[in-house]
């Protein structure tokens, strides 16, 4: 004879029921009737995985939260209680890894029921505690006795923070033109620009000059400005908006006249600096104003062939600039250079203006033969086009 056909969806309501009311083995007979006939999907099985570790059959719970994941993969519950038994079993790094796949694979938290969204909490907290756990051992296994504070030794302190997940990975992304085979290096090394000390002695001279400056409250123009000749993209909210200006001293690679003789002394302080040089194109030199409270919203830079420089000359406190994973505060007097073509955001959150020098420099790495190519290069793009350049820095 047939046995009698079950009723699944009371069965499994019957051992959920149970389940909430600590009735550990009611619950355990029912999902096992509902295995039994057949008809268990991943809830059924997970349900009894639950009732198994309640009732201390680890192993009859190991195996039914398998089954449960070789049905639904992904399914949360599972996850968490199959690195729960891990962990109980010693194993972190096995019950790190499934703790970490639960809370890859979950939904934004408030899509979340109330109780699987505070399983998740737990998972997270897990996940952390190994971690820290892994980077403490590392830490002190790999750098602790080791030496410290060469460009080596810098290098390999940041492989780390991006293998423990403390920063993310940042690539070169220029918008318009990409030269292969560079370094990938957000902030170069100050040491290694010699050409900057007689900037960086001159600043107060150039700074005087910015002040003469903004007395005129209509000297400065917004950075971006829209161009008839091109199709007009919102710049989230920077578009022909004055809280990001500029007061050009080189402008698409020629002299702003008037403005640079009002600069003589900033002007004689470049004399030295290897600016690029691209008809029509680069370089580019301004005075970059912030106003108070404004913001540069994240994005990357047109070409990878030049860095660009930055000399901070008035700069009020919680002002700062982040390019890709590295965050820094602003120094009067004190330059940087950084790759452009890594996303880079800035802000200036005090009630004052902040005011830096800006100017572009030819990539280190670039050979005069490279230089003078990209130049030809673009030059030749323009003379194609016959119009004048479509970016600035």
């Amino acid at each position: 004879m047939h046995a009698p056909p079950i009723d699944t969806l009371s069965l499994a309501r019957s051992g959920v029921e149970a389940l909430r009311r600590g009735d550990a083995r009611a619950a355990r007979e029912s999902f096992e009737r509902i295995v039994a006939g057949g008809q268990a999907d991943a809830s059924a099985h997970l349900g009894l995985a639950y009732a198994c570790r309640s009732l201390r059959d680890i192993p009859a719970s190991k195996a039914a939260v398998d089954k449960a994941l070789s049905l639904e993969p992904r399914n949360l519950r599972a996850l968490i209680l199959k690195a729960d038994h891990h962990a109980d079993d010693g194993d972190a790094r096995a019950a790190s890894a499934f703790y970490l796949a639960a809370v890859k694979a979950a939904p934004p938290a408030d899509q979340l029921p109330p109780d699987l969204r505070k399983e998740m909490g737990r998972a997270k907290s897990m996940c952390d505690r190994y971690a820290a756990q892994f980077e403490d051992f590392l830490t002190q296994r790999l750098v602790g006795g080791g030496p410290a504070g060469g460009p080596s030794t810098r290098r390999f302190a940041q492989s780390l923070d991006l293998l423990f997940g403390k920063k993310k990975i940042y690539f070169q992304d220029p918008l318009y033109y990409f030269f292969p085979e560079l370094p990938q290096i957000q902030f170069y090394d100050r040491k290694d620009f010699a050409w900057l000390d007689p900037i960086e002695a001159a600043t107060a001279d150039i700074r005087a000059e910015l002040i003469g400056i903004l007395e005129e409250e209509s000297a400065f123009v917004p950075y971006v400005q829209a161009d008839a000749q091109r199709p007009q993209n919102e710049q989230q909210g920077m578009l022909n908006n004055p809280a990001w200006s500029a007061y050009y001293l080189w402008k698409d690679g020629a002299v702003v006249p008037d403005h640079a003789a009002r600069c003589p002394r900033t002007m004689q302080a470049l004399a030295g600096a290897p600016l690029t040089q691209v008809k029509g194109r680069s370089p580019a030199v301004l005075f970059s104003l912030l106003r108070p409270g404004a913001r540069i919203p994240p994005h990357t830079g047109y070409v990878n062939t030049r860095l660009i420089c930055h000399l901070p000359l008035i700069v009020p406190d919680s002002c700062g600039l982040r390019v890709g994973n590295e965050t820094r505060t602003p120094v009067e007097g004190k330059a940087w250079l950084f790759d452009d073509t890594m996303e880079h955001e800035a802000w200036n959150d005090s009630n004052r203006a902040r005011v830096i020098l800006l100017f572009e420099i030819w990539r280190p790495e670039l050979t005069e033969e490279e230089r003078r190519l990209v130049s030809a290069m673009f030059e030749a793009i323009d003379d194609h086009s016959g119009e004048k350049s479509a970016w600035g820095i």
